[in-house]
């Protein structure tokens, strides 16, 4: 008899708000963070490889990102990923080394960054209403199939909307704070 399981529509919401909260990471708000670059693919050895596996990225100052690439060969690839990212940055390669100098933040780079804050929190909603998507549809499945009472299926669809909603809300609580944090000069 096949079961539905609230947990694992549980766990996978809170998977797309923990993918969310490393996006925001990810967006700078003046101050160098070696999570900045965490979203940064490279192409490296034929295949999209995150940038903390090709290089070694450190702080050494509060407005300088150091990448350390290890691979001499793979610098203009991470150079490369690192210019056509949508954060703006403009790395200086010095060896095998690329140093990234993060100015004052101005007016509309503080907009753009806002703007790329909520493509990633509606990026979020969406992954939460596909989990919420699924959801419903093994209820639908489950009820006709004559393994859910329509009480049952009534109350359990009740319960995915209410994590959907909470979900949702966390998302939004999580951009506001991250507008707040880029916005405030």
């Amino acid at each position: 008899m096949a079961q539905f399981d609230l947990k694992e529509l549980t766990r996978r919401m809170e998977g797309a708000v923990s993918s969310f909260k490393s996006d925001l990471a990810g967006l700078r708000t003046g101050r160098a963070s070696a999570n900045l670059l965490d979203p940064i693919t490279v192409e490296a050895y034929g295949s999209a490889m995150p940038l903390n596996q090709v290089a070694n990225v450190t702080v050494p100052e509060s407005r300088t990102i150091a990448v350390s690439v290890w691979d001499k060969s793979m610098v203009g690839a991470v150079e490369r990923a690192i210019r056509d990212s949508n954060l703006g940055l403009s790395p200086v390669t010095d060896g095998t080394t690329l140093r990234i100098n993060l100015p004052e933040l101005n007016e509309q780079r503080r907009k753009e960054l806002v703007k790329v804050a909520h493509t990633y929190a509606e990026n979020a909603r969406v992954a939460a209403r596909h989990v919420r998507r699924d959801g419903m549809d093994n209820l639908k499945k489950l009820e006709k199939d004559g393994d859910l009472g329509q009480d049952e299926s009534r109350q359990s669809a009740d319960k995915v909307q209410k994590l959907t909603d909470d979900t949702v809300a966390e998302i939004d609580r999580l951009l506001t704070v991250k507008e707040a944090e880029i916005m405030q000069v």
